[in-house]
């Protein structure tokens, strides 16, 4: 039987080093917008698009993330890129911890937890 759960992605706010190869081989690094993370993947908001398959490697203060872009989609503020982890690298809050970070699972219980107290009147 398949394991159907799905992944917690914690919605960030941080900023961390980037560095990739582009296409004619030279080292790019810039800083990146952390917009989510996951144990095995992150959204990055960066200024350039990245080809999808590049290897993509994510610095913070106490070690570094490496991974594959998956998909690269410019929106208004600039591009998003997708990043799967690479094997054998997961995310951990222990080693890395982004300045704002929300699990949406709480949000979405302490929304429920207003909506049903009866002690709150009702919106029209």
């Amino acid at each position: 039987m398949l394991d159907r759960r799905v992944e917690p992605r914690m919605l960030c706010a941080d900023l961390v080093d980037v560095q990739w190869k582009d296409q004619t081989g030279r080292n790019v690094r810039g800083v990146a917008n952390l917009e989510d993370i996951s144990l095995s993947g992150a959204c990055l908001q960066v200024d350039r698009p990245v080809p999808v398959q590049t290897t993509v490697r994510i610095s913070y203060p106490a070690g570094e993330l490496s991974g594959k872009v998956r998909y690269c989609v410019f929106r208004e503020i600039g591009y998003f890129l997708g990043i799967e982890f690479d094997p054998g690298c997961r995310w951990s809050q222990r080693d890395f911890r982004p300045q704002h970070l929300l699990d949406p699972r709480r949000l979405v219980r302490t929304t429920n937890r207003v909506k049903d107290d009866p002690a709150q009147p009702e919106a029209i």
